[in-house]
């Protein structure tokens, strides 16, 4: 594939694995040393950007993220956007092609559960799908692996753990408990609307404890390629009806950029331990 190719042709060390930045999140970024950025429309194929969400800058960047190395993409491309759901894969199984081997998807959500506060972030257990779209349907293409995908494990049991343990070491640390994180299950919606009260209450009874409009396309698209996935959100907001506030995509950004930092340091301290432990096949 050509833009993998042309990704390679600019890598310095062979990344192993890949980051997707969501709202607000870009600025973890500044973490990674010796940085190769790449516009996305530089890269051979590559979905052409319409009108940029806010939030999302639209570059990859390769280099080493407390010396392992990495291929972080800041910004995605969203169904909501008009994008087709193999476009919005499309930077996933790049990096897959790439070689990384192991994926962490990261994105803004919207709290449900009573510990899913603003700031605080949330490890995925599994998630639902509310948007109606799947990135494995249509015809088959076995560059990208099976056609029947099992997602009993959705997200990588070995790497949940480690999460946890790396968030609760953090927790710990924070004086007056200011880093927070639980594990829970996300629902992907379409959007851009946010959710009405009755639609939370529906999802609340269903099981979710956060929700958002991204991370479930990539997510397929990454097991489907063998990929061990990670999926963390960030709590900007409480959902609609649990909160007497109005919903923005203003506070969304506002929060995602104060939680950046919390999630660099998270990040900081799971890489190097997921990456040798990857070495011994978890």
């Amino acid at each position: 594939m050509k833009a993998a190719q042309h990704l390679r042709a600019r890598c310095r060390w062979q990344p192993r694995i890949g980051i997707i930045l969501g709202s607000g999140l870009g600025e973890a970024v500044r973490r990674i040393r010796s940085a190769k950025i790449i516009s996305y429309c530089s890269i051979p194929y590559f979905p052409p950007l319409r009108t940029p969400v806010e939030g999302h800058a639209g570059e990859l960047h390769l280099g080493l993220w407390n010396a392992v190395p990495v291929a972080a993409l800041a910004g995605r491309l969203h169904l909501y956007e008009g994008y087709s759901p193999a476009e919005v894969v499309f930077p996933v199984r790049l990096l897959g092609l790439a070689g990384i081997k192991m994926l962490v998807v990261t994105c803004a959500a919207g709290g449900i559960a009573r510990q899913a506060a603003p700031g605080s972030f949330m490890i995925f257990s599994d998630h639902l799908n509310w948007q109606g779209q799947n990135p494995l349907a249509g015809p088959h293409d076995p560059r990208w692996g099976e056609r029947f995908v099992d997602l009993s494990q959705a997200y990588d049991p070995a790497l949940r753990r480690a999460a946890k343990g790396v968030a609760a070491g953090l927790s710990r640390q924070s004086r007056g408990g200011g880093f927070k994180c639980f594990e829970g299950v996300y629902a992907a919606l379409l959007g851009p609307s946010y959710e009405t009260p009755a639609e939370i209450r529906a999802l609340k009874r269903g099981g979710a404890d956060a929700v958002g409009m991204s991370a479930v396309p990539e997510v397929l698209a990454a097991r489907q390629m063998g990929l061990r996935v990670l999926g963390i959100a960030t709590i900007t907001n409480r959902a609609a009806g649990l909160s007497p506030g109005r919903l923005s995509h203003e506070e969304v950004l506002a929060v995602g950029k104060r939680a950046s930092a919390g999630l660099a340091r998270l990040l900081d301290a799971l890489l190097p331990r997921v990456e040798e432990r990857w070495t011994r096949k978890i």
